[in-house]
């Protein structure tokens, strides 16, 4: 038989430990006529007598010890469960899921990886892409977004890691077509260029690019930032690249050194239901000491 009405059995179980009608009203905060309701409702459900009743109180009845002793099992493995739970959410252990554009994958890896080699109970899940991971539906833990601040309202939004772009070519491409005289925005007159091919991008350089380089002069165009790179590390062109990547590299010259106008502001980003707990808050505090050391950023 299916149970379908669990309050009714968590009432007769209460009456069965307390023995009286009221005993097991105080215990569960409810009227001593809701508890006499739901133990005959029960009994006439089950079609047996699970009580004696007489002027002490009430008696279990052969049956009524049967559903004591079951009763009191479930009761204690619902409480070990509340137990766990409540653990669970009190230590940095299961599953944490982040997510960001893919060109932070690199300053964001060896946080995670640190961060899980202090709590050896945590699983890491790393996602990237340009889509919008929705907090609401539990697809992630903490978000990291780009541009503009996340308006979603029931999300907490804090100012993050503002980095900052300059513009390069790589060596192989001053070896082919040599470096123009011209310097600042004419610069976008004679040069070639790898973009992203998004005429609405909101990415600041994007926009200067738009406004810049006349559609003659784009040489590359990709959807895929990560391939944007590969393609000013080819020799394809002169392109964007975050000032801590490309010092990353020797084979860079830079053309137009770093504006605030090119600068990416990050965010971070969680859901207010997630936003207060242990395992969410200890990564923020971790990553947002982490970010402090990364180089050319200035943490918001």
């Amino acid at each position: 038989m299916s149970v379908e009405n669990w309050d009714e059995f968590r009432t007769a179980f209460q009456v069965a430990k307390m023995g009286t009608v009221s005993g097991a009203a105080q215990e569960l905060g409810v009227h001593h006529a809701t508890v006499i309701r739901h133990i005959d409702s029960l009994e006439q459900r089950l079609g047996v007598k699970l009580f004696q009743r007489h002027a002490r109180g009430y008696t279990p009845t052969e049956a009524g010890m049967d559903l004591l002793k079951v009763a009191q099992t479930t009761d204690d493995q619902l409480s070990q469960l509340v137990s766990r739970i409540k653990g669970r959410g009190e230590e940095v252990a299961g599953e944490l899921v982040v997510t960001s554009l893919p060109g932070m994958g690199a300053l964001l890896v060896p946080v995670l990886s640190e961060f899980q080699l202090e709590h050896p109970g945590l699983n890491v899940r790393y996602l990237t892409g340009e889509r919008l991971f929705r907090l609401e539906y539990g697809e992630a833990h903490v978000a990291i977004r780009a541009g503009r601040p996340p308006q979603e309202p029931d999300n907490v939004v804090q100012p993050f890691h503002r980095q900052a772009y300059a513009l390069y070519v790589h060596k192989a491409y001053v070896e082919r077509y040599g470096l123009p005289q011209a310097t600042g925005e004419a610069l976008a007159q004679e040069l070639r260029f790898v973009s992203l091919d998004d005429p609405n991008s909101r990415a600041p350089f994007m926009v200067w690019i738009n406004e810049h380089v006349p559609a003659d002069r784009l040489a590359f165009r990709t959807s895929d930032i990560e391939v944007m790179t590969e393609a000013i590390y080819a020799g394809a062109g002169a392109g964007f690249l975050p000032t801590w990547q490309a010092q990353q590299r020797d084979d860079l010259v830079e053309v137009l050194p770093t504006s605030p106008d090119w600068d990416s502001q990050n965010w971070i980003v969680t859901h207010v239901d997630l936003h207060r707990t242990p395992k969410v808050q200890a990564f923020l505090t971790f990553l947002k000491a982490r970010a402090k050391e990364w180089p050319c950023s200035r943490v918001g």
